[in-house]
């Protein structure tokens, strides 16, 4: 009996001894919860999933240095939580006071190993996260002559022939709908220079009735393109009567024929190198003033069509196409009625350059003898924050918040300094410089509520 006695308890002994030397722990499994579009009011709530696959409680030692979304840091915070055995624990990260409105950079850890977001390509670590982005002031820094510089523009642009010429595609029409590649003449690209040759991809409905306008703007080409540019086929149930502008040396005007679908045209050749950098610094001859009368050029374009309902205009673009959004409702004599701006380029300069490198290291390079402070001057001519103070119709806009190319900082300032109540922003937390699957079903239902009938 003495014997079983001694025997039970070494068993009860060994049961509820720890034989797991630390060395022999098995890592925890870490992921971040993203509850909502990480987006917060005053503080972060960082939530960090682990689970504890050891069969004793382990100390979760959990780590989250944040700093500002130009690296400056800012704050280091840490909690410690006993995780039980084969079981999970939801850790939270927070501030002890509030951060100022704008866009953080988290940096997270349990026991030393990071935890980033589950982003498609890998990656994700650090993150962004936003603090009350509705509140961050990124203050118009226009010149004194800002609105008189882009009033010659327009003037200028009114006194250039059109000379539109259209050539069917017929491989993309139909009975409902004809496409037409579009060639068009917009304003030089210097002083004393020849009107510059720009196109575009026109879809017009074939019923003789007036369908509202929607304009499509292009992002940032590739400098040696090598994919084929899509032409749109017309839609047998057409919505809008819709054009696809292609800026000066950009996309259509960027490709030879074999990378076009065929129209019967020779090639077509991109003669600026670099957009960002052609005449950089030359404030009356840079690319961008060319390019945004020539998103103007298309709007009036369409004003010539029989087809086309003036009085309801939209516009829509990603990318460098989202500033184009702007430029088109700060600039065009027609009034808009509603843009989609989506993961926009072209904001906010000086904190843009401080953010990311480029294209800020493209400016740099370009500058020449002028110092930050008159570069920044001239670039704040073709700001979109500048710009949004011009714009009096309704906007839905979007943000990827891991954007390295065109960061949430930068979508938000213009959007903040619209002066229009009728306006929309949307964060995607885990999207980086992309367009979101859910955007153009979004901004459609947008655009149709604000459809003039």
């Amino acid at each position: 009996m003495r014997k079983i006695i001694l025997l039970f308890s070494a068993l009860v002994l060994a049961a509820s001894c720890d034989w797991l030397k630390p060395e022999e722990l098995e890592p925890f499994t870490l992921s971040m919860v993203v509850d909502g579009n990480l987006v917060f009011d005053g503080r972060p709530q960082l939530t960090i999933h682990v689970e504890n696959p050891n069969r004793k409680a382990v100390m979760a030692d959990a780590k989250a240095v944040i700093s500002t979304d130009k690296g400056e840091s800012v704050t280091t915070v840490t909690t410690s939580v006993k995780v039980a055995g084969n079981a999970s624990e939801d850790i939270v990260l927070t501030t002890d006071e509030d951060l100022a409105p704008g866009f953080y950079k988290a940096r997270c850890s349990v026991n030393e190993k990071a935890v980033g977001l589950a982003l498609k390509g890998g990656g994700g670590i650090p993150f962004i996260f936003g603090i009350s982005p509705a509140k961050l002031v990124s203050a118009p820094d226009k010149q004194a002559d800002f609105d008189s510089f882009w009033e010659a523009a327009k003037a200028e642009l009114a006194s250039i022939d059109m000379k539109a010429e259209l050539t069917e595609i017929p491989s993309r029409s139909n009975a409902n709908c004809k496409v037409y590649l579009v060639e068009m003449q917009s304003v030089p690209d210097s002083e004393g220079g020849d009107p510059v040759t720009i196109r575009g991809y026109y879809v017009e409905p074939q019923d003789g009735k007036k369908y509202p306008v929607l304009m499509h703007y292009y992002g940032y080409d590739d400098l040696k393109p090598v994919h084929k540019i899509d032409c749109p086929y017309g839609s047998s149930s057409p919505k809008y009567a819709e054009l696809y502008l292609s800026t000066r040396g950009q996309v259509i005007n960027n490709r030879p024929a074999d990378l076009r679908v065929s129209d019967g045209k020779g090639d077509f050749v991109n003669t600026y190198g670099d957009w960002f950098a052609y005449n950089f610094g030359q404030r009356d001859a840079y690319y961008y003033r060319g390019a945004f009368m020539d998103c103007v050029q298309g709007i009036r374009f369409m004003a010539t069509r029989s087809t086309s309902d003036m009085s309801n205009v939209f516009a829509e673009g990603s990318s460098q196409g989202g500033a184009f959004s702007y430029a088109a409702a700060a600039l065009s004599e027609y009034p808009l009625k509603a843009i989609a701006p989506c993961v926009a380029f072209l904001g906010d300069f000086p904190d843009y350059f401080s953010i990311v490198s480029w294209p800020g290291n493209t400016a740099r390079k370009n500058k020449g003898t002028m110092s930050d402070e008159e570069m920044f001057r001239f670039l704040s001519y073709f700001d979109t924050k500048n710009l949004a103070t011009r714009i009096t119709c309704s906007v839905i806009a979007c943000s990827g918040l891991q954007d390295g190319t065109c960061p949430p900082h930068t979508n938000t300032a213009p959007f903040n300094n619209l002066q229009v109540t009728d306006k929309e922003m949307y964060y995607y937390p885990f999207l980086r410089h992309e367009i979101p699957s859910d955007w153009p079903g979004k901004y459609s239902a947008f655009f149709k509520a604000r459809t003039q009938q």
